[in-house]
C-alpha cells in the first residue's frame, strides 16, 4: 500500500468501503474491541455479526434491534457520498453541452481543465499522509476533468447542430435525400383517443450521405425520423435510404436534425427506388432479437386479450399487442415503469443468474461471467434503452466488485454508472427517462433502506420493502413526473403494492420462455401461461384501481407544480416517520419547539432594544410613561375611525354611548 498514489487509495476506500482518509471516511458502527482480524469482544455483546465468504459483515445495529449496552462513542454508519461530486459535475458538463454553442463549450473545456490543473497543483504541494483536505481537492480536481471530457464529447454533436453544411440546410428547412443508419428501435407515435395500429413511428439513425439540391454532404450526425407506413419495422444497424423535409430540432436537443420522411424507407445499397428494406443489412445478433420477440408475442396469443397483450411488454418491452384502454389505466395509476423494462427487471434477472450459478457451487469468476454474459442477452433481447443500460451498467460494477471478493455500496455503483454512461453518451443528460431512472435508483438507495430500518421487527423484512422500495422511488419520481403529466395519481402506491408481489414470477417465468419458444415450445407454452396467470392479476390491478373515485387528480403546472409536488414529498416522508417512530419524533418536535421559543424570545428582547435606542422617548413593556402601548382603554375594542384614509359609508356605532333609537312600529300598526 506504500506505493500506491494517493488517487488509488481514495478510489479503493470510495468503493470498497476500506481504508478512507480520515476526514471523509465512513464509519461503521463496530462495538469496542472488535477487530477486522480477530473479532475480539470487549465486553460488548453485538447481535447480527455474519461472517460471510466474500468477507466480514459487522452489524452493529440491525432493523428494530440495538446492542444491548451500546457504547456511547460507537459512529453512526453514513452513506458514502464521496462520488456524488463528480457524477453532478459530469451531468451538468453533459446538460451544458446540448445548450451551448461550440465556442462556449471550447472555453468551459479550458476552465474546467485549468482549474483541475490549479487544485492538481495545490493537492500536490501537501506534505505527510494523506488528509481529508488533500483528497477533496484531488477529487474535485478528477471530477472537473470528467466534466471536460463530457462536454468535449459534447462540443462534437454542437458544431453539427450549428456549423456546417448540414446545419445550413436545416435551417432552411430544404429538403433532401438521405442515407441513414438505423441506431434504434422504432417508437409509435399514438394520438390519444385513437385506436387501431400507430400510424406514425419515430425512429432515430445516424447520416451517411445527404443529398441538398445535387450537393452531396457526407458527415455523421444524430437525427430523429418521423415517418409512417415501413418505418416500425426496421431493426437498429439498418442501412436505408428516404426521402423528406429537414426541420430544426427542439431546443435542449442532442439532434442535428429532425427530418419529415415523405416516403417509406428503402435499401440504403442503390438497389433501386422499388427495392425494400433488406434485413441482411442489420447485425445478426439483432435479427435473432427481433425473430424472438416476434415469436415471443405468437406465444402469448393463447392468453386472455390483456394478459396476451402484457406479457411480451413486461418481459421484452415489446407492447404492439397492449390494449389501448390497458394502456391508459397503467398510465392513470402509474404502472407504466412494468410494460417499459427498467432496472427492476435487469435487478431481477441478474440476481436469478447469480443465484443458479452459486447453487452449481460455481468459482467467483465463473459466475460472475455467467451472469454478465445472461444479463448482456437480456439488454439484446429488450433493447438498449437509457434505463435498461443504466441498470446493466451499474450490475456489471456490482458483480466485478463481488468477483474480486469485496462489497460496495449502492450510491457509489450509481454514481458509476451514471458517470459512464453520461462519458459514453453526453445526451443521456436531458433524457427524462434517464432522470427518472436514476431518481428512482437513488430514491430506493437513501430513502427506502431507512424506512425498512424504520419498519418494527415483528414485520419480516420483505413485507417491509414491498412497501418502502415503490413509496421511496414515487417521493423522488414525483415531481418530475408531474412536469411531463400534470396529474397526481391517488392510487399509484396501492397499485404498485398489490402488484409487487406479481412483477418477479412474470419477469423469471416470461424471460426464461423466450428461448425455449424455439428449443422446446410445448415447455415454453407453460411458462407463458403461469406467467400469464400472474400478469392478468398485474392488468386487473392496473384497471381496478383505474376505476376508482378521483383516481387521476389535475395538478398546477411548471415549476409551481414542480414545487409543490416536492413539498408533498417532504410532507409524506415525515409523515411515515412520524407514524412508524413516533417514540423518536415526539422528543424532537419538543426540543425544535423550545428552540423556536428562544429564538423569538431572543428576537424580542433584541427588537426592543433596538426600538429604545431609535426611539428613547417611547416606552417598552414594563415601563411607565406614554410608550408604544396606550394605557388607556388597554385590551378593549372601540369603534374604528381609521379606514384606509376613507370616510365610512354610514355612521360606525359606538357601543356604550347613549343615544336616540328609531321608533319600530308595534306589530299589525299602521
Amino acid at each position: 500500500m506504500a506505493g500506491r498514489s494517493p488517487w488509488s487509495r481514495f478510489v479503493d476506500s470510495a468503493v470498497q468501503g476500506q481504508g478512507a482518509p480520515a476526514a471523509l471516511a465512513v464509519p461503521v458502527a463496530t462495538p469496542a474491541g472488535v477487530q477486522a482480524g480477530g473479532l475480539k469482544a470487549a465486553g460488548v455483546k453485538a447481535r447480527g455479526l455474519k461472517v460471510r465468504r466474500l468477507g466480514i459483515r459487522v452489524g452493529a445495529k440491525l432493523r428494530g434491534q440495538e446492542l444491548a449496552n451500546p457504547p456511547t462513542d460507537a459512529p453512526r454508519r453514513r452513506t458514502d457520498v464521496r462520488l456524488a461530486l463528480p457524477a453532478c459535475l459530469v451531468w451538468s458538463a453533459a446538460i451544458a453541452g446540448v445548450w451551448l454553442t461550440p465556442v462556449a463549450l471550447v472555453g468551459l473545456c479550458c476552465g474546467l481543465v485549468l482549474l483541475a490543473a490549479f487544485l492538481f497543483t495545490g493537492a500536490a504541494r501537501g506534505r505527510g499522509p494523506v488528509s481529508g483536505r488533500r483528497s477533496f481537492l484531488m477529487t474535485t480536481a478528477v471530477a472537473l476533468v470528467l466534466a471536460a471530457a463530457a462536454a468535449a464529447h459534447s462540443a462534437v454533436s454542437s458544431s453539427q447542430r450549428h456549423d456546417g453544411a448540414l446545419a445550413e440546410a436545416v435551417a432552411a428547412g430544404n429538403s433532401v435525400v438521405a442515407i441513414l443508419e438505423v441506431t434504434g428501435s422504432p417508437r409509435a407515435m399514438t394520438v390519444p383517443g385513437s385506436a387501431g395500429p400507430p400510424e406514425r413511428w419515430s425512429v432515430t439513425a445516424q447520416t451517411e450521405e445527404v443529398t441538398v439540391g445535387g450537393r452531396v454532404i457526407r458527415t455523421r450526425a444524430p437525427m430523429v425520423v418521423m415517418g409512417g407506413k415501413g418505418w416500425g419495422d426496421l431493426i437498429p444497424g439498418q442501412v436505408v435510404r428516404t426521402a423528406g423535409k429537414l426541420k430544426p430540432p427542439d431546443a435542449g436537443q442532442q439532434e442535428a436534425a429532425v427530418l419529415l420522411a415523405s416516403l417509406p424507407p428503402r435499401a440504403g445499397s442503390g438497389a433501386g427506388s422499388g427495392a425494400g428494406v433488406d434485413d441482411a443489412d442489420a447485425p445478426g445478433w439483432q435479427l435473432v432479437a427481433k425473430d424472438l420477440r416476434g415469436r415471443y408475442v405468437s406465444a402469448s396469443f393463447f392468453l386472455a386479450a390483456d394478459p396476451a397483450g402484457l406479457l411480451p411488454g413486461m418481459v421484452t418491452g415489446d407492447t404492439s399487442a397492449l390494449d389501448e384502454g390497458l394502456n391508459a389505466a397503467m398510465k392513470t395509476v402509474g404502472m407504466t415503469h412494468l410494460t417499459a423494462v427498467s432496472g427492476a427487471n435487469c435487478s431481477l434477472v441478474l440476481g436469478a443468474l447469480l443465484i443458479a450459478a452459486r447453487s452449481l457451487r460455481l468459482p467467483r469468476l465463473a459466475a460472475a461471467g455467467l451472469a454478465l454474459t445472461g444479463l448482456a442477452m437480456f439488454v439484446v433481447l429488450v433493447g438498449p434503452d437509457a434505463s435498461v443500460l443504466r441498470a446493466a451498467l451499474m450490475g456489471s460494477i456490482a458483480v466485478a466488485s463481488l468477483a474480486g471478493g469485496r462489497t460496495g455500496r449502492g450510491l457509489s455503483f450509481l454514481c458509476l454508472a451514471v458517470m459512464g454512461l453520461l462519458l459514453i453518451d453526453p445526451g443521456l443528460g436531458t433524457s427524462f427517462g434517464f432522470l427518472l431512472s436514476v431518481l428512482a435508483t437513488l430514491g430506493i438507495i437513501v430513502l427506502g433502506r431507512r424506512m425498512i430500518d424504520w419498519t418494527p421487527p415483528v414485520i419480516p423484512r420483505w413485507a417491509a420493502a414491498a412497501w418502502a422500495v415503490p413509496l421511496s422511488a414515487q417521493l423522488l419520481c414525483g415531481p418530475v413526473i408531474v412536469l411531463l403529466q400534470p396529474q397526481f395519481s391517488t392510487y399509484s402506491l396501492l397499485a404498485n403494492l398489490m402488484a409487487a408481489p406479481l412483477v418477479a414470477p412474470v419477469t423469471l417465468l416470461g424471460t426464461a420462455a423466450v428461448p425455449l419458444v424455439v428449443a422446446a415450445p410445448w415447455l415454453a407454452t407453460v411458462l407463458i401461461a403461469v406467467a400469464g396467470t400472474f400478469s392478468a392479476g398485474v392488468a386487473g390491478t392496473a384497471r381496478i384501481t383505474a376505476g376508482l373515485p378521483g383516481a387521476a387528480l389535475p395538478w398546477p403546472e411548471g415549476p409551481f407544480g414542480l414545487l409543490t409536488m416536492v413539498l408533498l414529498s417532504l410532507l409524506t416522508f415525515a409523515g411515515v416517520w412520524l407514524t412508524i417512530r413516533p417514540r423518536q419524533v415526539l422528543p424532537r418536535v419538543l426540543a425544535l419547539h423550545a428552540r423556536t421559543e428562544s429564538v423569538l424570545d431572543l428576537l424580542e428582547r433584541h427588537l426592543g432594544a433596538t426600538l429604545a435606542r431609535c426611539w428613547p422617548d417611547r416606552r417598552g413593556p414594563g415601563q411607565r410613561g406614554p410608550g408604544l402601548v396606550a394605557a388607556a382603554h388597554r385590551g378593549r375594542l372601540r369603534h374604528c375611525t381609521r379606514i384606509s384614509g376613507r370616510n365610512p359609508p354610514w355612521p360606525q356605532p359606538r357601543p356604550h354611548v347613549p343615544g336616540l333609537r328609531r321608533p319600530t312600529r308595534p306589530p299589525g300598526g299602521t
